[in-house]
Parts: C-alpha cells; structure tokens; sequence
C-alpha cells in the first residue's frame, strides 16, 4: 500500500461543505470554517489568500491553493487594503472603491450567488474538510499555512468539468462535485510535495528509495503483523544492516521506531470508535494484549489508552478491560 494514500484515504469533502462566491471587486471574504483543510480553486479571476499569521499569495485562474486550518484566513482582491468586517453587494455602483472591501465573514456552505450563476469577474470555488483523525494528520501537519500549485494536472479541463456539475440539474450532482474536489485535493497536496520549496516529511521522500521504500509499503500494508528488522530487510533485499543504517539516514528513526509509531497513530483514531475495546485496538495495531500495548502508548503518547479515549469523546471501557497505568 502507498503510504501516502493511506494517509489521505479518510478524506473526504461531504454534502454541502462546499461553496462558491461570484465577487465583484473591491471584495474581502473572511472563512471562519474553523476547517483544517480548505481548497481554493478559482473558476474565474484571480485573488489573494492571506492566512492567519502568514503572508498573503497569489491564487490565478489555473491554479489550486490550499490552507491550513483552523484558524480563519481571507480571500481577497487586494491584501493591503480593507481589514474592516462588514458586509459586502453585488457589482459596486457608478464610482470605483479606493479604501477596499469591507471583510465579509463566510462559511463554505454559504451562497453568495444564485444557485446556477457563475457569471462575475471573479468566481471562487471552495471546499472544507474537517480533518481531526491522527492518520492524515500526521501528513497535514507539515503543510505551512498556505500554499499554491500551478497547473499540473489539467485544471483547466476540471474547472470545466466543475461549472458544468455546479450549473447542472442532474442527479447525482453534489456527490460528484465531492469526489472531484476530493480529486483535486489529493493532487494538489501531491504535486506541492513533489515542488522545490516543499518541506515534506522523510518519510515521504523515503517512499522512492529501493531500501527504505519497500519496508515503509509493507509495514503499512499489514502493521499488526510482528515484523522484525531482519524481515524488513528479507522483503527489501537487503542486509538487516544495510536497512538498519538506510531507514534511519532517510526516516530519521530506525524501522521497528517507526513502526510502533505508527502503530500508536492508528490506535489513537481507533480508540475513538466506542465499539471497540482497549484489548481489540491492541489486537488491531499488533499487541497480544491490552497491557503491552497501554504501556507503548503511554510511552508514546504521554497518557494511557482509556485517558486518551475519554478525551476524544467516546464511551470509557468497562473498568475489567481498562489497562494497568
């Protein structure tokens, strides 16, 4: 399995988490989602993002921006201008703004357009993900607040494609427009990792080295499963020693480090689901028991399994099925 698609298998733009704003300048919206991830793609025009604490860049018509949540950020016509909340209309009458936009606080879900028109200087199509789960977010959290990818993977026959889906009647329409967006986002974060000024994490550079790689892919393939460097180093096919020293140069952990790492970031998503047990979240991530696997986690994570559960909100376990610590 693609290390990389596992982490993003999870996530998914639903029902009306997206929407779109015709804009007639001069205009500032302020997204208050509270969103970890928002996707900005441009139908027409071009704008600002200014993330919260970061400096504004340039969104074109082509391109794809993403920011990073939850805090607020702006899109606007001009950054340096208008900072005032307000409320904003349609085309301004008769006399051109100097002092900017009022900021106009919204939310994806929000239309400030009727629902088929895209006419309008400047067209934003947004979409919100709310991605709490620890398995993407060990990817989204090297995102910097804001970024934007050219076109690198034929946006224009998408945005095409996406105007059609939004102005038509079919059935089926939201769904679509979801999967396309859900698309989009996973080949723009694709494409941002693989740019020169990207910081990936090493282990997603690691992917493509013909040592580490193959022992990153089954390690998440099957992460129950009690694998041993030896082993990893059988299915890389390469020494225990050469694997030892490749991984760790490139991952910066050794592989059996990493692993239960990994282990402990599934187990934190599973311990939210309240039909599962301590003894069968151990199971799942590789433990024979409870009390192992309570002690990895607390070492890990700083509290136990049941501490960690209640926390996130789900049911507490049974006090005879609740680890020692």
């Amino acid at each position: 399995m693609d290390v990389f698609d596992e982490l993003l298998r999870g996530v998914r733009g639903k029902g009306a988490v997206f929407g779109r704003s015709v804009l007639y300048p001069p205009w500032s919206l302020r997204f208050t989602d509270g969103a970890y991830l928002t996707l900005c793609v441009p139908l027409r025009g071009a704008g600002w993002i200014v993330p919260e604490g970061g400096a504004p860049q340039r969104v074109r018509l082509g391109e794809v921006a993403i920011v990073r949540g939850p805090a607020p950020f702006v899109f606007t016509d001009e950054p340096a201008l208008g900072t005032t909340t307000g409320t904003t209309t349609g085309p301004p009458s008769g006399t051109e703004a100097t002092a900017g936009a009022p900021v106009r606080e919204v939310r994806c879900a929000d239309r400030s357009a009727a629902d088929d028109e895209l006419t309008g200087p400047t067209v934003l199509l947004a979409a919100t993900y709310d991605v709490r789960a620890e398995v993407p977010q060990r990817l989204l959290r090297v995102l910097p607040p804001a970024l934007v990818v050219p076109d690198g993977h034929d946006c224009t026959a998408m945005r095409e494609y996406l105007e059609a889906q939004i102005s038509g009647v079919r059935p089926g329409r939201q769904i679509v427009l979801d999967r396309l967006l859900d698309w989009l986002l996973v080949c723009t974060l694709r494409d941002w990792f693989d740019r020169p000024e990207a910081d990936p994490p090493k282990w997603y550079r690691a992917l493509g080295d013909e040592v580490a790689g193959p022992a990153l892919r089954v390690m998440h393939e099957d992460p129950a499963h009690p694998w041993t460097t030896a082993e990893l180093a059988t299915r890389a096919g390469v020494s225990r020693t050469t694997l030892a020293k490749r991984f760790t140069e490139l991952v910066g952990e050794g592989p059996v480090a990493y692993l239960t790492e990994w282990r402990m970031t599934l187990a934190a998503d599973l311990l939210t689901r309240p039909e599962l047990t301590v003894a069968a979240v151990a199971r799942r991530v590789g433990y024979a028991d409870a009390f192992g696997f309570s002690a990895a986690f607390k070492r890990l994570r700083g509290e136990s399994p049941s501490a960690y559960r209640r926390e996130a909100g789900s049911f507490p376990l049974p006090e005879r099925e609740a680890p020692a610590g």
